[in-house]
């Protein structure tokens, strides 16, 4: 059948289809918008008990300057929950293995730091699977957390997080520590503007996918963002310890630390 033998109505559904699949691809990313995601999915936006802030930290694992976090963390006695990329993760492995040595929690952050705009299911299945089991073979278990790069969760990146058995979670509060012209006050004024008891925050241990040493700034306002919790009787820790809902993760059937640390191709 030539186009000239199609009904205008059929001509229609056929321009149209790629539109739909657009949309259906991208538009579960509007829960990157703050407002709505605290408003009807606090789970999502990381809402937890009211006594307790989410610590964590994207991007990572980075030789320079995560193992300097890790410092401030233990200086501070706190621990965080780190959304790591496995690309970094099979690049730097002792820094990822360090910082679980020294009580901090690993995430999925997905393998690389890329922006998702075109449907590509197969691939985030992939991909996130890959980076869990590069968590996984650090950690001796399967990790908890997911939160895509940007944010930005497609439908392709929600069903790739719940086959891999993930629970999405963005956050209620940041830094806006990647930009150019962070610094700490920046920073600190940024965070106290949004976070609240039970909020998560979302912070930078690298440059990785920022702007170069803005990470400094992150690490500058530390100190004060902690103090500033505590100074108003809130307890700060890793989602590990925040209370949200959901049930805990579980890796799929027939993955387990040895086909891990193995290198399973998915």
């Amino acid at each position: 059948m030539t186009d000239g033998d199609r009904s205008p109505a059929v001509r229609a559904v056929c321009a149209l289809a790629p539109l739909v699949a657009a949309l259906a691809h991208i538009g579960p990313a509007a829960t990157w918008l703050p407002g709505p995601r605290r408003r009807w999915l606090p789970a999502l936006a990381g809402r937890g008990r009211p006594g307790h802030v989410a610590l964590t930290f994207d991007d990572g694992p980075d030789p320079v300057s995560t193992p300097l976090f890790l410092d401030a963390l233990d200086a501070l006695g706190v621990r965080a929950t780190f959304f790591v990329l496995g690309e970094r993760v099979a690049r730097c492995p002792d820094v990822a293995r360090e910082t679980v040595r020294r009580g901090h929690e690993l995430a999925v952050h997905g393998w690389a730091h890329d922006r998702p705009w075109l449907p590509s299911p197969g691939r985030d299945a992939r991909e996130v699977f890959r980076a869990a089991h590069a968590v996984a073979d650090v950690t001796g278990r399967w990790p908890r957390w997911y939160r895509p790069p940007y944010g930005i969760l497609t439908s392709g990146r929600w069903a790739a997080a719940r086959r891999a058995g993930l629970r999405p979670v963005l956050w209620t509060a940041w830094g806006r520590d990647w930009t150019p012209d962070a610094t700490p006050a920046s920073v600190r004024r940024t965070v106290a503007s949004d976070l609240r008891g039970g909020g998560t925050l979302l912070l930078h241990d690298t440059d990785h996918a920022s702007a170069p040493g803005s990470w400094r700034a992150t690490l500058g306002a530390l100190p004060e963002i902690v103090a500033g919790c505590r100074a108003t009787g809130l307890a700060v820790g890793p989602l590990a310890g925040h209370g949200t809902a959901g049930a805990e993760a579980a890796a799929p059937a027939g993955v387990t630390r040895a086909t891990a640390s193995a290198g399973t191709t998915w």
